[in-house]
């Protein structure tokens, strides 16, 4: 067969969709994504967007004879056909998207005379993966980690920077505030979330997964434990920035060298963005951040200081899949450290939490301590045996 054709809306493409994919490149010499445009619809992600995102997966597998068309208030089996593709390919699922889709394809056929229809049925794993069972995972704890397994990485990455930018905007009023404003917030957005920041490739734990875990954290304490708007923000503002400037090394800075939290501390002073806050925003937020670092923090003094702290560690009181994720990410963060040194090195820093937890002092944030001490003592248990420690 030359030809074979898939369509669908794709917001997101998820791991099933390139599952039907791969399949037609394995019965055709090309394939032709039909990305339907519907007008009644509202998807997350423009046409344009939402073909730049299957373009991306689809070359990350290497499939060069993949090309995706945009098809605007029209009947995409009739679009096919003028295109040359008799057959569009569909994945099955249930019995009830046979019924549904073999309703579609005798329509598709003996009213607007277009393509027929392949169905093919995908393996147990993606049986139940749709767009719009990966779009009902956002917003609890978690749900990043969770949406990962679902979707390609660029649909991911896509995913999460979208939620990132709500996140933003809203500490900052974004609708509201004022042109200087909002040209300082997207450039320290862009910023943030970049290649020199948390989007680096060499941050395997302190990156835009970490960001967006965090900012759930924070979230959901807010909506369970009640603070007021100021509260709330101090605590955004410090988690974004707290990891901003983040590079290698163990112990406390040698003298007159910054340490990562004081460098940020200092960033987020210099961005501005706090000026148009309550008096001391800017400052309660620089020591929220500086309260991060193991060696300047017992020294701080701060009302929110536990509940950052409390959320910076949250990571360790994970169900066993996200926190084993978070231990290969630390190792390769530090993949530097010979593997003869590293056991050791890990085995002191957990080892140091873990009595913190068995003595109840972890998570200074009773919300916090409540949800995760007994996790956070099970999976440091867990790591520590196999470091061997």
């Amino acid at each position: 067969m030359k030809k074979i054709g898939f369509s669908g809306t794709l917001d997101p493409i998820t791991n099933g969709h390139m599952w039907v994919i791969g399949e037609a490149r394995s019965i055709a010499d090309d394939v032709v994504v039909f990305l339907s445009e519907n007008s009644t619809k509202q998807p997350k992600f423009s046409a344009e967007q939402r073909k730049d995102i299957v373009l991306r997966s689809c070359a990350e597998r290497g499939w060069s004879n993949v090309q995706v068309m945009i098809v605007k208030s029209d009947y995409t089996a009739r679009v096919a056909k003028r295109h040359g593709v008799d057959y569009l390919i569909r994945g099955i699922r249930t019995t009830a998207d046979f019924d549904y889709e073999n309703l579609i394809q005798q329509t598709n056929v003996d009213v607007i005379g277009g393509a027929k229809t392949l169905f093919v049925m995908p393996p147990r794993d993606l049986g139940s993966v749709s767009s719009s069972f990966v779009k009902a995972l956002e917003g609890p704890v978690g749900w990043n980690w969770t949406m990962k397994k679902f979707v390609p990485p660029p649909a991911y990455h896509a995913w999460i920077m979208s939620w990132l930018r709500k996140e933003w905007d809203g500490l900052w009023q974004y609708s509201q505030a004022s042109v200087d404003v909002r040209a300082r917030a997207d450039t320290w957005f862009l910023r943030i979330t970049g290649s020199d920041a948390y989007g680096g490739t060499d941050r395997h734990y302190h990156n835009l997964d970490h960001l967006v875990h965090g900012l759930a954290e924070i979230r959901t304490w807010s909506a369970n434990v009640g603070p007021s708007r100021h509260d709330a923000d101090l605590v955004r503002a410090a988690f974004w920035f707290h990891d901003l400037h983040y590079v290698h090394g163990d112990g406390p800075a040698a003298d007159g060298e910054l340490s990562n939290e004081e460098h940020s501390a200092r960033l987020w002073l210099g961005s501005g963005l706090g000026d148009g806050k309550q008096a001391g925003f800017s400052d309660g937020v620089a020591a929220l951040i500086r309260a991060t670092d193991h060696f300047q923090g017992p020294a701080i003094s701060h009302p929110l200081k536990e509940t950052m702290l409390s959320v910076d560690l949250a990571i360790l009181g994970q169900d066993e899949e996200v926190y084993r994720h978070y231990a290969q990410g630390i190792r390769h963060e530090y993949s530097h450290v010979p593997d003869d040194t590293y056991p050791v090195q890990r085995g002191q820093v957990l080892t140091y939490l873990r009595q913190k937890a068995i003595a109840g002092t972890l998570f200074g944030d009773p919300f916090f301590a409540e949800q995760y001490n007994a996790l956070a003592i099970a999976n440091m248990t867990w790591e520590l045996q196999q470091l061997g420690q």
